[in-house]
């Protein structure tokens, strides 16, 4: 893994969205919350081309492709794209330096995105972006504290996140966002009621391989980490990784 991407992610999710990778930006239900940083969010971009090589590295793959700026590798979730084919790389964001364990190979830059289907737009592909949000706001209202010596609620973990970091926590909130297969992780943004939503301390990303649906009431247990920069000016104050959903 290299220093710029202290990685995703996640997100993300992406060998190709590895697990070492990850990366998303918390979201609110009804409005874009502030970058916990400031930093202003890069956006991703559209990347068609023919296929000159392809790496499979199921559930992924990389794809080398010819295009209007010149070769450029990028990195999918697993799909039918033949050498020689014509594809588009939707929402793709690109990464420097960027190591993949599993194929145990660096590339100097690879655009992370999915493959766009023929006439269709697709959105939601970035977790940094705004894109795939519900079309309809989740309302969340107050969510009971689960129970247990490490329970907290969004609100407390935004604010003991320093006391917090490296240590389990059991989190219940509902689901405002889910992002399935971004680098390797789904990504779940969650609120209880607590915290302010000027702030943006109101929502809280966590990571998982398990699978949830907007407007579930979930709990969590998983490691809290912050101050996690995933490169290409994606940081997060606090997020938790890897959890485990222990109930709906």
């Amino acid at each position: 893994m290299s220093s710029a991407l202290s990685l995703l992610l996640a997100a993300s999710v992406m060998a190709g969205f590895s697990p070492d990778a990850a990366a998303a930006t918390p979201p609110q239900a009804s409005s874009p919350a502030p970058h916990p940083t400031g930093a202003q969010i890069p956006q991703g971009e559209d990347l068609t081309g023919k296929v000159l090589e392809r790496l499979d590295a199921s559930p992924y793959c990389y794809l080398r492709l010819k295009t209007a700026k010149g070769e450029v590798w990028t990195a999918v979730p697993e799909a039918k794209a033949e050498k020689g084919s014509e594809v588009t790389v939707a929402n793709a964001v690109l990464m420097t330096n960027f190591e993949s364990k599993t194929l145990k190979r660096t590339f100097a830059e690879v655009y992370f995105g999915t493959l766009a289907t023929p006439g269709a737009t697709p959105a939601g592909a970035n977790p940094h972006g705004q894109a795939g949000r519900p079309a309809k706001p989740v309302k969340v209202g107050k969510v009971a504290k689960a129970s247990g010596a490490d329970a907290r609620t969004v609100a407390e973990i935004w604010a003991q996140k320093q006391n917090l970091k490296g240590k389990s926590v059991t989190l219940r909130a509902k689901v405002v966002k889910f992002t399935k297969g971004i680098m390797g992780k789904n990504w779940l943004h969650l609120q209880d009621g607590s915290g302010d939503p000027k702030k943006g301390t109101n929502d809280l990303t966590a990571t998982s391989q398990a699978e949830v649906a907007v407007g579930d009431t979930v709990t969590i247990h998983g490691v809290v980490q912050t101050d996690k920069d995933f490169g290409a000016g994606y940081t997060y104050a606090v997020i938790i990784e890897d959890a485990k959903v222990t109930g709906k």
